[in-house]
């Protein structure tokens, strides 16, 4: 019998190289995996291969000496390598954050990688030195920075600022959980640790905080209060909009003598702040930060401040001896890299290092937007993590546990420590039974012929745009054009938003949507005008200029008084339109923009809200709905969505209501299957290009 001799290159490719050692590496976690919970040597061979197989994958597209053909192959094997990991990852959950190109990487993982990279006969890279995260990593635009006058006199008034060192901060004393990045876990907790419970930690039942005279506090915000009043120090207080978040602010301040205080707030609630704070706590001095302060006062109690301006004041404030911080709507420093985030972790840190009891309060209703991962800098600006693992307080609640991210038990159990460190979660339905519940009724409508004739050729050009790439990838890949494959859907529907050229930046789902605003614009308008005459008062949101701009010009010509809020009004204005609207009965309707009146406005003297044109995410949605659902509501709210029959309207409507399971699953306890994190216009063009394709096959 002859035996075939393998040929050099294929026993090149079998027996030498990365590959191979990467794919052993892979079944044995696999192996590891269907035994029982991935080991701590299983976690780090993951993660090691998932970094190397996309480094090796970059190496092969860019390496211009390849055929082809080899690419090809060496890509393919690649895909296989990578799905074994898909498939040990879905048999223990806790293996999914490893496989993320931004998971932290372990000194573990740097070594075996390297012991991999050396057996395979290559030379690695030297890793880079770690770099100190500082403030010095801040933008500092020090031409920018301002010291007002009164701030510097008092400074001067009280030159030295003692730390309170009664209770210095710790740094972690890790034990059981040595060698395990935490955050992702700690993250996951959130998505698959819920167990039916809410987000909320436990507060005392009664409290002995009092509202100002004539003013009241409800059962849910007095024992708020009270926790503070105790001696908790850090809250991310995401009480459903419309739960009196403001007034437990400041009353938690007065309880808990955190004065100094400052408020960093978008700007168009400053003066709604300054308000509350005259009411709540009326025997504290308010000053508000305008432009480069000028007129503040360096000697108030209260110091509000909005992010627009945070770089030009970031640098007093992080000296200025504050006892307390508050950042409302902290949902808007999610991405850690925009510079208000940073000013406003730089001055979180500045206070919580001069005095580790000082009060941190992040006020949200919708802490969560697209990702569980926004709650990261929210967790920063209070204290509780840094940028690689949490604090000494949180990782002993987590020892305490006595057990690891490899016991499934260790998410509800991570979960129930990170809601005790400061979560308070309550919904209306649990905690106001007097405020009416609310319901969203989608209103079809059918646009003119020309308008509808219009949208049809912009959505055909768009969706001709992507079949024609799935096509061409297709035939490339030599399948038939029947051929349906979800992923490439997706890659595909991703691309589009990602493309430069011409063609999509006029004709893209942006553009689309805008459209169908401006076509429904005067159909909302009218419906809003018929509700104004049989129900009262109406309030209208719409997402761009122009649709405000036509709603209003049709109310004119309807002889209907109405008021707007726009986002190019002062303070000032805005808050003369909010009077009229509120206090003059004959002022029927209030035109708001979704972005300046989607937060901090008071509108419950309506209880009929018309939707023009549908938001990007279900929670600007909900906070353009709560202006009117809210504590002194005593009206069923109903929410009129305009939809346009027969577009990518009905699609997107459908959309936004299936990403309110993310902060359902994640804050309140619900079972139901959270939506990831893909952008909702990506969801919507993988939509419309799945039922293009499903169109034109044969039917069964």
């Amino acid at each position: 019998m002859t035996v075939q001799q393998a040929s050099p290159s294929r026993a090149h490719r079998d027996e030498t190289g990365v590959i191979p050692r990467l794919a052993r590496a892979a079944r044995e976690v696999e192996s590891s995996v269907q035994r029982r919970a991935a080991s701590r040597t299983g976690r780090t061979k993951l993660q090691t291969v998932a970094i190397l197989v996309r480094e090796e994958r970059a190496r092969i597209k860019a390496d211009p000496n390849l055929s082809s053909a080899k690419r090809a192959e060496e890509l393919k094997r690649l895909d296989g390598i990578a799905l074994i990991l898909a498939k040990s990852a879905s048999k223990d959950p806790t293996l999914l954050p490893l496989l993320g190109e931004g998971a932290p990487v372990s000194d573990a993982v740097r070594s075996f990688k390297r012991e991999v990279l050396l057996a395979a006969g290559l030379e690695p890279e030297p890793e880079p030195e770690p770099q100190p995260v500082a403030e010095e990593d801040v933008p500092q635009e020090t031409s920018k920075r301002v010291v007002p006058p009164s701030v510097a006199a008092s400074q001067l008034a009280r030159p030295f600022l003692e730390p309170d060192l009664s209770l210095a901060r710790r740094k972690p004393d890790l034990d059981r959980l040595a060698g395990f990045d935490l955050l992702d876990p700690l993250f996951l907790s959130f998505e698959v640790g819920a167990d039916g419970r809410p987000a909320c930690m436990e507060l005392p039942e009664t409290g002995t905080a009092r509202a100002p005279k004539g003013l009241e506090l409800m059962q849910h915000q007095e024992r708020f209060v009270a926790a503070a009043q105790n001696g908790h120090r850090s809250f991310l207080l995401a009480d459903e909009p419309g739960l009196g978040k403001t007034a437990q602010a400041l009353l938690a301040a007065s309880a808990a003598k955190a004065y100094p205080l400052v408020v960093v707030a978008p700007n168009v609630v400053k003066v709604n702040w300054a308000r509350e704070a005259e009411r709540w706590t009326p025997g504290r001095s308010v000053t508000v930060v305008q432009g480069d302060g000028s007129n503040v006062d360096g000697f108030a109690d209260i110091v509000i401040v909005n992010y627009e301006v945070l770089d030009r004041h970031v640098g007093w404030m992080t000296k200025h001896g504050f006892r307390g911080m508050v950042v409302d709507e902290a949902h808007f420093i999610k991405n850690s890299e925009s510079k208000r985030s940073k000013h406003v972790v730089q001055i979180s840190k500045a206070i919580l290092e001069r005095d580790a009891r000082a009060l941190m309060l992040a006020l949200t209703g919708t802490p969560l937007i697209n990702d569980i991962e926004d709650f990261r800098m929210i967790w920063k600006f209070l204290g509780w993590i840094d940028d690689k693992q949490p604090n000494a307080e949180l990782t002993e609640r987590l020892e305490a546990t006595e057990l690891t991210p490899m016991d499934r038990n260790f998410y509800r159990e991570a979960r129930k420590a990170v809601i005790d460190m400061g979560i308070v979660r309550r919904r209306k339905e649990d905690v106001a039974a007097d405020i009416p519940e609310r319901r969203i009724a989608d209103l079809p409508v059918e646009l003119d012929e020309s308008s509808a004739r219009d949208i049809r050729e912009v959505t055909y050009t768009l969706t001709r745009r992507m079949v024609e790439r799935y096509d061409r990838v297709l035939e490339r890949q030599e399948l038939p054009k029947t051929t349906l494959d979800e992923d490439l859907m997706r890659r595909i529907a991703r691309s589009e938003l990602d493309s430069d050229d011409g063609a999509s930046q006029e004709q893209n789902v942006f553009s689309l949507v805008r459209q169908i605003g401006k076509a429904k614009a005067t159909l909302a308008a009218d419906y809003a005008a018929q509700l104004a005459r049989s129900v009262g008062k109406v309030v209208f949101f719409a997402k761009h200029i122009d649709v405000m701009d036509e709603a209003e010009r049709h109310f004119r010509e309807l002889g209907i008084r109405h008021t707007s809020i726009r986002g190019d009004q002062t303070s000032a204005q805005r808050q003369t339109a909010i009077d009229a609207f509120v206090e003059e009965e004959s002022v029927q309707i209030i035109v708001c923009s979704l972005q300046a009146a989607g937060v901090g406005v008071n509108l419950q003297v309506a209880s009929n809200m018309v939707l023009a044109e549908l938001s990007w995410t279900n929670a600007e949605q909900t906070q353009a709905i709560d202006r009117i659902h809210r504590i002194g509501q005593d009206m069923p709210v109903v929410a009129w969505r305009i939809v346009a029959a027969q577009t990518v309207d009905t699609r997107i409507a459908e959309l936004i209501d299936s990403k309110a399971s993310l902060a359902a699953k994640a804050l309140d306890g619900s079972d139901t299957t959270a939506e990831d994190s893909h952008d909702l216009q990506e969801n919507a063009l993988f939509e419309m290009l799945r039922e293009s394709l499903a169109d034109r096959l044969p039917p069964l």
